[in-house]
């Protein structure tokens, strides 16, 4: 079902990026530097939660579809990307943190696309060590955005320590992810092996 109503919220998700992005291109006269970074945080936190409540609205109301569990994660994936893209405009992020966590975004989808068509999409499956890496992220990101001091907090320090950490584990938990996918993958190549030796009959004695 495309039109249900988590999925209006993940579509609400995904409508909201060109605002965040766009934030920062208004005049100076709409709002200040600091009240750009206040709206994009803002903009970002209100997404955090939509993709939170989406998930729990799908179980609630018995409104899970194929097609939700496909826009869930893109919505994601294009605001974190965003959201990173910015950041490294704005001088806050490291442009190799930004690579490496959007690569690593693009890498683990192709994975567990191709393990899904193998009928293997269990050994990819979300693990503890991909929970911490987007919580150390989706805390980071809005803490960089923010960038100013928060109740005596150093919020652009907390966030940097953060999206450093988040980078951290983002390769630990693509490693993970990578190696149990091997065997399949292994086995895949051995397969194929197989199949070129018998249509080239190398594997016929002499």
């Amino acid at each position: 079902m495309i039109f249900n109503i988590p999925n209006t919220l993940t579509w609400a998700r995904i409508a909201l990026i060109p605002l965040f992005v766009g934030v920062f291109y208004f005049p100076d006269g709409w709002l200040n530097p600091a009240q750009k970074n206040v709206a994009a945080t803002m903009i970002f936190l209100v997404a955090a939660i939509t993709d939170w409540f989406d998930g729990y609205l799908a179980r609630a109301l018995a409104q899970t579809s194929e097609f939700g569990a496909f826009l869930d994660p893109v919505a994601d994936k294009l605001m974190v990307a965003a959201a990173l893209i910015l950041l490294v405009q704005l001088a806050r992020v490291d442009a190799i943190i930004a690579v490496v966590i959007i690569g690593r975004e693009i890498t683990i989808s192709a994975l567990r696309e191709w393990m899904a068509r193998e009928g293997a999409a269990a050994s990819v499956a979300v693990a503890y060590i991909g929970k911490l890496k987007t919580a150390a992220q989706m805390t980071a990101i809005p803490l960089l955005l923010y960038n100013a001091p928060l109740f005596s907090v150093d919020v652009q320090l907390l966030g940097n320590v953060l999206i450093y950490i988040a980078a951290a584990l983002t390769l630990w938990s693509m490693g993970y992810y990578l190696h149990r996918a091997m065997p399949q993958l292994a086995a895949r190549d051995r397969s194929r092996v197989r199949n070129e030796k018998r249509l080239t009959g190398s594997d016929r004695p002499l």
